[in-house]
């Protein structure tokens, strides 16, 4: 299986790391010529990746060479943040890194994009699975590229043939709540939730979670939100950050509408939780393949790994230890994009995980 991949950091030239980074993983998957690559950068190649890119597909002796930058990327190896990085896939054998148009066996696309590339009619057609680059502000210089060529679009597609693939969200999300439904609603204020105020149904969640009258952390608080009690139970549900609240007359505000009829839940992120949801997803996508994997991508949020482990990535050391020397590339985003119930989503604070397996 001719499939492998390199991290290199360091002060030197930034081409000299791409480079570097694609021979590495090249020697490694015993071939002279590549497919494809997949190429992530740091944010330090933000502004002028190209001279990164062109290294790198010289390198590779190959023109489809796609990815983007991000503040941090990372394989079954390591993982960087803050430093300047490039890290590697390379394709080799039978197994290549096609484009869209050549997707005639409806295979997910593959996809990353800019913040700004972001809209809803792209968004949904077809099924996706990526991430969202950037920095760690979210207003930074952002880039993809395909082709090796930066795409002015702001959003690339691509699959992989040759491969059977699983992916799946881990939200790593502890319920404080059962579902309740909307009972009112104002543009992006949620008013009454069940028979309560929804402030004071986030209070007794909290209260009766934790035993405690200290108030809850609003910045790691999230709305769970579906439009039936089941698919929350059954973790088919979207999730939204909580902006603010008014205390005065109970509201909450939401980063979504929610509509009248929908339901809602109380979460927490949870590192305890976050670290044994991804242990369930890596095993439930090892099942749906009935094999174990040739290798990964994952696609992590960068109030994920370190920021949320207390400097260890522990998502990332999961994966490594369940697959022991899989080859696996990733970066820390500003969103996760995933296919959850038939219908792409736009995650926060989540992590989409892919397996393969050759054919």
């Amino acid at each position: 299986m001719k499939v492998a991949t390199s991290i290199v950091l360091g002060r030197q030239a930034l081409p000299t790391l791409a480079s570097q980074a694609v021979n590495n993983a090249m020697s490694k998957a015993g071939i002279t010529t590549a497919n494809g690559v997949l190429l992530l950068l740091t944010s330090e190649f933000a502004s002028n990746p190209q001279a990164a890119i062109m290294a790198a597909a010289k390198a590779a002796g190959c023109t489809q060479v796609a990815g983007c930058s991000a503040t941090g990327i990372f394989t079954e190896e390591d993982w960087v943040l803050d430093t300047p990085a490039a890290a590697a896939m390379v394709f080799g054998g039978d197994i290549k890194l096609a484009l869209a148009q050549h997707n005639d066996a409806g295979q997910p696309l593959l996809t990353m994009a800019a913040p700004s590339a972001i809209n809803s009619t792209w968004l949904n057609h077809h099924i996706r699975y990526g991430g969202i680059s950037g920095d760690a502000t979210g207003h930074g210089p952002f880039s993809v590229w395909q082709n090796a060529k930066g795409d002015v679009k702001g959003h690339i597609e691509m699959f992989l043939s040759g491969v059977k693939m699983a992916t799946k969200a881990s939200h790593g999300l502890m319920l404080l709540s059962t579902p309740k439904q909307v009972n009112a609603s104002k543009q992006f204020d949620l008013e009454i939730l069940g028979k309560q105020k929804a402030l004071r149904a986030l209070q007794k969640a909290w209260k009766n979670h934790h035993q405690t009258e200290e108030a809850f952390p609003l910045h790691l608080m999230m709305a769970v939100y579906a439009e039936s009690a089941d698919a929350i139970t059954q973790g088919n549900y979207h999730q939204t950050s909580i902006i603010s609240y008014d205390e005065e007359n109970g509201s909450i505000t939401l980063a979504h509408a929610l509509p009248v009829g929908h339901y809602v839940s109380w979460a927490l992120r949870d590192a305890t939780t976050a670290e044994a949801d991804m242990a369930l997803t890596a095993d439930t996508l090892a099942n749906e393949l009935a094999s174990h994997p040739d290798f990964g991508l994952l696609f992590s949020c960068l109030g994920r790994g370190p920021y949320l482990y207390n400097g260890e990535d522990l998502d990332l050391k999961v994966i490594t230890q369940k697959f022991p020397n899989m080859p696996l590339l990733g970066f820390y985003g500003n969103g996760e994009i995933t296919c959850i119930d038939g219908q792409n989503q736009l995650l926060p604070y989540s992590t989409v995980l892919s397996l393969f397996t050759a054919l």
